[in-house]
């Protein structure tokens, strides 16, 4: 689906506060309430905006820290095999494929250092998983927009 520019006004707006009602996103993009419904109706159909959720502090919920795990992979371990053994693990928050020496790039959030360990080891014996390089986040600089 192609956007305009109101289609992508609209998007930022529910993107920075999706509760935000098709009046109050029509005043900002110069809109009528019914106009704005009828554009989100279409994004939701045409798959461009998939849903919308909550943004949660992780510490509200005891993710107090994260990691992000490259996996090495043993000969031609698909991308499907990775998604499907990895979604099995929680923890792991998002998961993606990558250029470079890693097949994959794991974020992972849990209570502690402790449980990175924990689930480190938990994917290290998925029967793909060669080897694993891990780092530890201190502090966040930017966080996601989108």
């Amino acid at each position: 689906m192609k956007l305009d520019g109101l289609d992508r006004a609209i998007i930022g707006v529910l993107v920075e506060d999706a509760r935000a009602t098709y009046a109050e996103i029509g005043a900002r993009v110069g809109l009528s309430a019914p106009a704005v419904k009828r554009r989100v109706d279409r994004l939701l159909a045409s798959g461009a905006i998939t849903g919308f959720s909550a943004r949660v502090e992780p510490s509200a919920l005891g993710w107090t820290t994260e990691a992000y795990v490259e996996l090495f992979c043993r000969g031609k371990t698909s991308p499907a095999e990775i998604g499907v053994a990895i979604a099995r693990h929680p923890e792991v928050v998002s998961a993606c494929t990558v250029t470079g020496e890693a097949d994959a790039l794991l974020h992972i959030r849990t209570t502690d250092v402790r449980d990175v360990e924990r689930v480190i080891e938990r994917i290290a014996a998925e029967p793909f998983v060669v080897r694993t390089k891990s780092a530890i986040v201190l502090s966040r600089l930017i966080d996601e927009k989108l």
